[in-house]
Parts: C-alpha cells; sequence; structure tokens
C-alpha cells in the first residue's frame, strides 16, 4: 500500500505519515473517460461514474482505528512516565499489569466507514511536554491475539524484521511504537497489530499482538469477461498454499489494472475480499457499450447539424459493437476507418456513462465534407516524352463522394492531349449492403486513345498511328488478410489502330498486322484475378502485386490469351537516405494483338527512353534501383539505375517489326 503525506494524525507536534487509500474505481475509469488519442476526443466536463459503490479502503479503515485510540494511548503513555519519575515506585510483585498502548487492526472487507481521517489534538502545555518524552522498553515480543508464540516462525521474524525502533533496552515515544505498527502491518502478512505494554520487575514488556492472514486457497473471480483466465492463474499461481501477503495482492490488482490500460480497455479492480478457508474474491468492473449514436457537426459553428450520410452507413464501418467492453484503441481504429472513407473532415468518439447501468454511452462526432464538386487542371503525359508539347494535355473532371448518402462514389472525368485522350466513368460501391465481409463493387465504362509508335511501323514523315479502347467491366475487391486484398473482375474490351487521320487501319506501313483477329477490331473477354500486399502504404513502404487476365473466347473471332504480371518494391533505410528496389515481371501466352505485349521503357520502366522504345514482348523483365537523399529543406537528391530485357521474346510478338536508326 502506498502512503499518503497528505493524511496525518496530529497531536501537539506529533505528525504520523499513513497509508494513502486507494482510489475508488469511478475515480480510476474517469480519466479513462477523459483521456484524449490521437484523433479521438473524450468529453471532460461534470463526467461522473456512478454505477460503482467499493468498500472503504483499508487504509481509511487503519486510519479510523488510529484516530479513534490516539487519546487513549498518549494518555497511557503520560501516566507511566509521571511514574518513572516519581519518587518511589509502586510494588507490583508477580502480578503482571497489562497496558493497551495502541490498538491497529486491517482487514480485507467489513470495516465501517471511516469517519475522520485527520485528527488534531489541542496542544496543552504539560501534556505536549509529556507526550514527546521517553519510555524504556526491557523487552520486545511478538505474539498472537492471544498472547502465545506463534505457530510460524517465519511469520514472527516478518514481524521482528519490520521494526525498526522498537528494540529491547531501547527509549521510545508514541509516534516510534506507532511508527513500528504501521511497519508490521505494511509487511502485508497481518491483518491486525496491537502493541501491548506489560509492567514487569524488570521494566516494561513490548508486546505486539498480531494475527496473521490465511492461507490462500482458492480464486472466485466476478465480472471479468475480458480478462483472460490464464492471466489470473499465472498472477495467484505462486501465492498458493501461502499466508496471504497484502503488498503481493496488492501488486496483483495493479498488474491486473495494468492489463486493462495497455489495452484501452475500460475495465478495473473494484473489490477484493479475504473469505474464510483462504478464498479471495476478486470484484472487477468492466464497462460495456450500452449505444452507439451519431451526432454530425456544422463545418463552421461546430453545432449539432443533419447529416446527409446515413448514420448506417457509419455505423456499419465500427468494430466496436454493443455489449463489448469499450477499448479507447479500438475506438482509435474506429475513427481511422470512418476518416478513410474519404467523406468526413474530422472524427470523434466521446464515452459517457449509461445512467447507472454500470456501461457507457459512445458519442460519434462527425464533420462532413462537401459531397462533390467539379475540377480542371492540365499536365504531362507519362507516355509521351518526345517533345515538349506533344504531351502536353488537359483534364476536367466531376466527383461525387457520397451518392444517396451511402459513401457510394460516382466519377467523370476527361483528359486529353495532341496524341492521346481518355474519357472514363467509374461509379463504385465501398462496402456492399448486406455483405459482412467489407466487399466492394466498381462499374467502370472507359474511352481511350494512346499512341502506337513503338510498337508497330509508320510511315516516315507520318504522324503516329493510335490505339482505340472501349472497356467496360465490373470487379469486386475485399481484404482477405491484413494488409492484403484480392480483386476479381469480369471485363469486355474492343480495341483497334487508325491512322493519322482516324481511319481504322489493319496493317502498318510495313505490312505488318495491328490487330490479331485480321479485322478492324479485336474483341474479348477478361476474367481479371488480382492480389495485392500494401504494407504500410507510405512512400517507399513495401508492395507486391500479382496480375492475371484470362481472354475468355466467347466467340470463335474474340481473343484467347493468358497474361500474367507480377511486381514488387522494398525500401531500406540507410541513415539519412533510403534505398528503393523494385522488381517486375510478366509473360503472355495465346492469341492476342502486339499493342497487348509488353513495352518497355518510359518513366514506370526504364526512365531515360521513351515507353517501349527498349522493346516489346510476351515476355519482361524490369529491375530498379535508386537512393534518394536530403539535400536541403524540401529539396532531394536522386540517383537510379534502370535494367529491362524482354528476354528474347520481341521476335515472337506477332506483327512485331525492328527499325534500327542510323
Amino acid at each position: 500500500m502506498q502512503r499518503n503525506e497528505g493524511v496525518q494524525f496530529t497531536s501537539s507536534s506529533l505528525k504520523i505519515p499513513v497509508f494513502s487509500p486507494k482510489p475508488s474505481p469511478s475515480q480510476t475509469l474517469v480519466p479513462q473517460l477523459t483521456r484524449t488519442h490521437e484523433g479521438v476526443r473524450f468529453a471532460s466536463s461534470s463526467l461522473k461514474i456512478p454505477f460503482f459503490s467499493p468498500k472503504p479502503s483499508l487504509p481509511q479503515a487503519l486510519a479510523s482505528q488510529l484516530a479513534r485510540t490516539r487519546n487513549s494511548l498518549t494518555q497511557l503513555i503520560s501516566s507511566i512516565v509521571t511514574r518513572a519519575n516519581g519518587s518511589k515506585r509502586s510494588s507490583i510483585g508477580s502480578t503482571e499489569k497489562s497496558i493497551v498502548l495502541c490498538s491497529t487492526s486491517m482487514s480485507l472487507a467489513g470495516f465501517p466507514d471511516a469517519t475522520q481521517s485527520v485528527m488534531e489534538v489541542p496542544q496543552k502545555g504539560p501534556s505536549s511536554s509529556r507526550q514527546e518524552e521517553r519510555v524504556l522498553i526491557s523487552e520486545v515480543l511478538v505474539r498472537n491475539k492471544d498472547g502465545e508464540e506463534l505457530e510460524r516462525k517465519d511469520l514472527e521474524m516478518e514481524a521482528l524484521t519490520a521494526l525498526k525502533a522498537c528494540r529491547a533496552n531501547s527509549a521510545l515515544t508514541v509516534r516510534e511504537v506507532q511508527e513500528d505498527v504501521h511497519r508490521i502491518i505494511d509487511s502485508g502478512y497481518f491483518c491486525s497489530c496491537m502493541p501491548v505494554a506489560v509492567d514487569t520487575r524488570d521494566g516494561i514488556r513490548l508486546v505486539f499482538q498480531v494475527e496473521p492472514n490465511q492461507e490462500f486457497h482458492g480464486l472466485v473471480c466476478e465480472g471479468a469477461n475480458v480478462l483472460p483466465t490464464k492471466f489470473l492463474q499465472d498472477s495467484f499461481r505462486e501465492a498458493y498454499g501461502k499466508v496471504v501477503n497484502l503488498k503481493r495482492l496488492d501488486e496483483v490488482m495493479t498488474s491486473i489494472n495494468g492489463w486493462y490500460t495497455e489495452r484501452g480497455l475500460f475495465g478495473l479492480v473494484s473489490g477484493v475480499e479475504l473469505r474464510s478457508g483462504g478464498i479471495i474474491r476478486l470484484q472487477v468492473a468492466e464497462a460495456e457499450v450500452n449505444n452507439i449514436s451519431i451526432r454530425f457537426l456544422d463545418r463552421k459553428t461546430g453545432e449539432p447539424t443533419k447529416g446527409k450520410t446515413k448514420p448506417e452507413t457509419i455505423l456499419r464501418q465500427l468494430t466496436t459493437k454493443k455489449g463489448q467492453v469499450y477499448s479507447m484503441i479500438q475506438g482509435k481504429r474506429d475513427v481511422d476507418t470512418v476518416l478513410t472513407m474519404g467523406i468526413m473532415e474530422d472524427v470523434s468518439i466521446i464515452p459517457q456513462p449509461a445512467g447507472d447501468t454500470g456501461k457507457v454511452d459512445l458519442i460519434m462526432n462527425v464533420v462532413e465534407r462537401p459531397s462533390g464538386g467539379f475540377s480542371a487542371g492540365g499536365g504531362i503525359s507519362s507516355g509521351i516524352t518526345s517533345g515538349p508539347l506533344s504531351g502536353l494535355i488537359g483534364s476536367f473532371a466531376y466527383s461525387h463522394r457520397n451518392v444517396f448518402g451511402k459513401n457510394q462514389k460516382f466519377n467523370i472525368s476527361l483528359e486529353r492531349g495532341q496524341i492521346d485522350s481518355i474519357f472514363r466513368i467509374n461509379y463504385t460501391v465501398p462496402w456492399i449492403e448486406g455483405d459482412d465481409k467489407r466487399t466492394s463493387r466498381t462499374i467502370m465504362v472507359q474511352n481511350s486513345r494512346t499512341p502506337g509508335t513503338l510498337v508497330h511501323g509508320n510511315e516516315p514523315g507520318q504522324s503516329s498511328l493510335t490505339i482505340g479502347r472501349v472497356t467496360a467491366g465490373l470487379e469486386y475487391s475485399r481484404p482477405i488478410r491484413p494488409k492484403w486484398s484480392a480483386t476479381v473482375g469480369l471485363i469486355f474490351q474492343r480495341s483497334g489502330a487508325r491512322d493519322e487521320n482516324g481511319d481504322p487501319i489493319i496493317k502498318d506501313y510495313f505490312g505488318s498486322p495491328v490487330t490479331a483477329s485480321g479485322k478492324t477490331h479485336d474483341n474479348m473477354l477478361l476474367l481479371k484475378l488480382e492480389s495485392v500486399y500494401t504494407g504500410s502504404g507510405d512512400q517507399g513502404s513495401s508492395m507486391f502485386a500479382f496480375n492475371m487476365e484470362q481472354g475468355i473466347p466467347v466467340f470463335p473471332e474474340w481473343l484467347f490469351f493468358n497474361r500474367v504480371n507480377a511486381r514488387g518494391r522494398t525500401g531500406i533505410e540507410i541513415g539519412p537516405a533510403r534505398l528503393l528496389v523494385s522488381l517486375s515481371g510478366g509473360h503472355v501466352v495465346g492469341n492476342f494483338a502486339p499493342h497487348e505485349s509488353f513495352a518497355i521503357g518510359g518513366t514506370n520502366s526504364v526512365r531515360g527512353y521513351e515507353e517501349g522504345a527498349v522493346g516489346s514482348g510476351r515476355s519482361y523483365v524490369v529491375g530498379s534501383g535508386e537512393v534518394s537523399f536530403p539535400v536541403g529543406g524540401p529539396v532531394e537528391g536522386v540517383i537510379f539505375a534502370d535494367y529491362g530485357s524482354d528476354l528474347g521474346s520481341g521476335s515472337t510478338v506477332p506483327g512485331m517489326v525492328l527499325v534500327f536508326h542510323l
């Protein structure tokens, strides 16, 4: 038990520090409820937890007992000093007279309420001087409450070892005796200690009458729904069959409370009682979630307002459920999850007591972002590097983040350049209603046009031919493991080549086919399978992705092929610098158009070359290594080396023509 220097018993100038009372469960849970985690705010105004009613703590009971015996102790010591200083000593003979110096008791339960923790005796001249006078003690013994020797000598030695001032042939004051009483109790092995002075022929014999605690033979734990049984067994295993030590018991209670604190759980030991037969009854209080509600706040005023998002859309994102013991760590994860929906500007959780039920109500405050809007911009296409203006593109987009108030996403965008263009419509349901695996669904329609210069030959001096693709598909994605996700989809694609006038063609300048079917367009139905590991998601963190596309020949002229592709990346810290290593590779078999082969070169492949300038093949491998290091402020330097190869498969691409420039 810990001391509390602010609790004192005062008699004249005598001050005796005693043990501090153990905080009640409500006093302990209130700071937990008002703690603030990163991203989670907890209310702190007039928060009360009235659902625990702990019994008076052990030190409070001890304080009450000491307060009630302080007057008699002072009077008796004063009478002993008076007789010792008198001219004649009374003859006692063989009869021994017991004088009670003080009586203190300490047990695990059942004390009356401590009515006074601080007692002040008015200082008077004569009594004040007598209280500080010393009494010569000829002998110091430890006995049981009946005055007999203790059966267990190890406990007697524990009590004698705890004594500091009380020694044979020593002159003691009231304060020193009382402090040694505290030391015996503080050893943890005794539930009561009563110092008794016996006047004998040889002087005053000081006897500490103690009552040892019971031996521990069993444990009953109530209210611990999430506390592991093994944790309790391990905590009490060494104490089995031994005398209960209150200090050790206090350490176990602290350990149990620490288990809850480490996991951010609202729980603690609310009571402990030693029953007959050596059975310890442990009461644990766990604050379960009673109800979870959503409160929308205005972005400008912070006042409650009506939200556009359906509350059930937010509630289904939470892992905290009704009936669970509330965890602040789990609450922090729930806040992060709601923020990743992309429709909230701020999110916070406020726990509040649910009346006198011993549970908590959770209020989630959310501030919504604007649902949608238009945007426009410009940039440089990464696929075109032959001229300063040829890759210049402009963009226009409209997006809505919260369609129907269900966090569904709708995007429509257009990017247009001098050569390439892309028009895309996406509609995404991040979490399909009624699904418990967090499966998302995306419907996609896209029309794109990209240059095909480096795959097909072109007439010298003429503008590049382009590859047009019209794509429509349906994809389903879901998390399969922490940091892992999987996607399956069915995609229809119609692709073909056009010349500089926009007319469809089936052969390039060198007479090589530009489609696999020999027609102006190739049709294909692709079954897509993909698995992605994202690591931490930060730039430079580890990443791995595996993708497979299988062409399904619904009609005889539709393409039938299989394409696999894998890529990985990892970063390594080297002092202030970072090494980033990446590797990718793939292979395709079957009947496919030349523009569906793997192009090597470009900003996402081998840097320093135009898109596909290194080669194009059925197989490929590309490796990259770069070291980035700070230069000063926001400026960062990078040294990189890239390598790419078609593994000798370039000549197997249908219609592939090698053109050498001298």
